[in-house]
């Protein structure tokens, strides 16, 4: 048994090795003839039995009518290899950014598919995952999301795509392997914690609601806003006037209170992925209400910021805390 499963292994790494040399990864790849395998399906092997059998009963008796037959079937089959084949050269495939994930929920890879002549009846799948059917593809490019299930976190690759086809008898079976270079980073599964956030300095002596809040003042850049009768005219922005985009007023504001630290504690009753967890769940809470926080990791230090590209990085850095990529993240 043992002797058979390494066999098994050898054969499978040999087979992912020839793959990889033969459709090299690529965010965008068009399905050619060095790229489409094509093989008879259980229904086509039944249908060239019957062929054979038709040919030697037809001989055997002598009967022309019963030989034209076998060769009629015959030809069937072999239009079928051609259209069979017709049926997924062409198509292009272009991976494209993907929603944002956590780890334990269904992954969703975004995929954009167009082809220049109509083509019909595709499946498209990653390895033991839910099959996605493309009842027709054409020059109109459409987009379709490809599940995948996930439990981790960190930088996640799908593996191969498989694109198979059985149009347009089910003769044969059509199918190609891409690897779309797509891999995306999964978020820790967020962990509800009652844990209170703490500031930066501990002998602080503010509210914790103050914590991290943000109130109109005039440190920081914040955005653009419509323009009210009696607003000081120093705070127009008079670029975006000149672009006809209207009378907008600049708006700043300013922290109220010290910054909120998100950290990694030493408790030891708790593991690293549980922690981890915790600490999305208040990167998502702290975002939401808009507050300024910081987060402090083992070797990495983000400074406290507010606003969707934090939230962002702070989410990554907990994604791939202890992990390394294997290439370029989506």
């Amino acid at each position: 048994m043992a002797i058979t499963t390494n066999k098994q292994s050898r054969l499978n790494q040999w087979f992912r090795h020839w793959l990889a040399r033969r459709l090299p990864a690529s965010k965008s790849i068009t399905l050619a003839h060095k790229s489409i395998f094509i093989l008879p399906t259980g229904f086509g092997v039944i249908w060239l039995m019957l062929v054979v059998l038709l040919f030697i009963f037809g001989t055997n008796y002598q009967n022309n009518l019963i030989i034209g037959l076998a060769f009629l079937l015959l030809s069937v089959f072999n239009t079928c290899i051609i259209y069979s084949y017709r049926n997924l050269a062409g198509i292009h495939f272009t991976a494209k950014p993907s929603p944002q994930n956590y780890a334990g929920e269904k992954l969703l890879y975004a995929i954009e598919v167009s082809a220049k002549y109509p083509q019909f009846d595709l499946q498209v799948n990653y390895p033991e995952n839910t099959t996605v059917t493309l009842a027709e593809v054409n020059a109109t490019t459409m987009q379709t999301l490809v599940p995948l299930a996930n439990e981790k976190r960190g930088y996640v690759h799908p593996g191969r795509l498989k694109v198979c086809s059985r149009y347009p008898l089910g003769l044969c079976r059509t199918w190609s392997h891409l690897d779309l270079d797509n891999q995306q980073i999964v978020f820790p599964k967020p962990i509800k914690t009652e844990a209170s956030l703490r500031a930066l300095d501990e002998q602080s002596q503010q509210s914790e609601q103050l914590q991290g809040k943000q109130i109109i003042g005039v440190d920081e850049y914040h955005g653009l806003k419509e323009y009210v009768v009696g607003e000081s005219l120093r705070q127009v922005a008079w670029k975006q006037w000149a672009q006809g985009k209207g009378m907008l007023t600049k708006q700043f504001q300013q922290p109220q209170g010290a910054p909120l630290w998100l950290a990694l504690t030493t408790d030891t009753s708790k593991d690293i992925e549980t922690q981890l967890g915790e600490l999305t769940w208040c990167v998502d809470q702290l975002s939401r209400k808009k507050q300024t926080f910081g987060l402090k990791l083992t070797a990495q230090t983000i400074n406290p910021d507010s606003g969707e590209n934090h939230r962002l990085r702070c989410l990554t850095a907990l994604a791939t805390y202890g992990q390394q990529s294997s290439g370029g993240a989506s």
